[in-house]
């Protein structure tokens, strides 16, 4: 197959599929979702691949849904203005309903996939890291719900992998935070340096690719039909109806938010929707995440010189 948003490519018995929009931070569209499924498929009827990757070209993994694509004409599917309030909860209704069948795409596939999260992983991005069966992430990633701000839904997947404690402190702030709080949730297996990302998600897909293909088939499918039966496909149902309310519960400050947008553009709204909640206490712009990254710089020897003491006055 031929990709437009996505690079395919498989060396080593190891597919590795690269979401291909740095310029927009690889935000997903309905154009890259039907090719990314289309490559898991790819890979997964190739009897040469034993193992997927997943990545994103940039400085992002994924930044969630494309909220700068214009969906029909110059009105946003998301944006309720003019339409009826039937005609926009009929949107969300099939858009949420649907959302589980890509996780269970994921799980069906014979092939496990491994996220590699090169950097930032929002919204959707931050849900197709955990729908994964396996996260390796760099020591540069950053997670996020943001869209929670302005009346959005996580996902149940979220408080099924790292309890329900962690899913409310993070989903219901949608706060960014690090790597280190992401191993620590039990939400990554492994927090590596930015530089070996690469190198150590490979080496881990390649000690997969030496097991026989029928275990690696049927041993993901235990777990991931295991999950699915002790309840986490109902726990999914139950998202796509709840999800849809969120997303179609349009109050006074969601339009003033979507106002925003229309006039002034996608970079003043998000500084309307995200400006009150800083500085996060785990964000990329905290006080916490500058220290760790000079004691990090200093320890490889980065650090820049330290500035010469002022003269005092005589």
């Amino acid at each position: 197959m031929s990709y437009k948003d996505l690079l395919y490519g498989v060396e080593d018995k190891i597919a590795t599929i690269t979401l291909n929009r740095p310029e927009r931070l690889n935000a997903l569209t309905p154009s890259l979702l039907q090719e990314l499924h289309g490559a898991f498929d790819e890979a997964d009827r190739d009897r040469k691949v034993k193992v997927i990757i997943l990545t994103g070209a940039g400085v992002a993994f994924c930044a969630g849904f494309d909220q700068g694509q214009p969906a029909d004409g110059a009105t946003r599917s998301t944006d309720p203005k003019g339409k009826s309030m039937a005609e926009f909860i009929e949107y969300w209704h099939r858009n949420d309903g649907g959302r589980a069948s890509e996780w269970m795409h994921m799980w069906r596939l014979g092939k496990p996939i491994i996220a590699a999260v090169n950097g930032w992983a929002m919204g959707g991005g931050f849900w197709y890291q955990l729908a994964a069966d396996i996260t390796i992430a760099s020591d540069k990633a950053v997670f996020a719900q943001p869209e929670v701000r302005h009346i959005s839904n996580s996902t149940y997947l979220f408080a099924a992998l790292c309890g329900w404690k962690n899913a409310n402190r993070w989903a219901l702030t949608g706060d960014h935070f690090d790597a280190q709080e992401a191993l620590r949730i039990g939400m990554v297996n492994e927090v590596v340096p930015h530089d070996q990302l690469t190198e150590r998600v490979r080496a881990l897909a390649k000690r997969m690719a030496l097991v026989p293909e029928p275990s690696l088939r049927l041993n993901k499918a235990i777990t991931m039909m295991g999950m699915q039966a002790a309840g986490l496909h109902a726990g999914l149902l139950m998202e796509g109806t709840l999800g849809a309310l969120a997303h179609a519960s349009h109050n006074e400050e969601r339009e003033r938010l979507f106002e925003i947008q229309r006039t002034q553009g996608l970079k003043v709204y998000l500084d309307a929707r995200d400006g009150p909640f800083q500085p996060e206490p785990m964000g990329p712009k905290s006080a916490k995440a500058r220290a760790e990254r000079a004691k990090a710089d200093k320890e490889r020897g980065k650090a820049e010189p330290a500035a010469k003491p002022k003269r005092s006055p005589t």
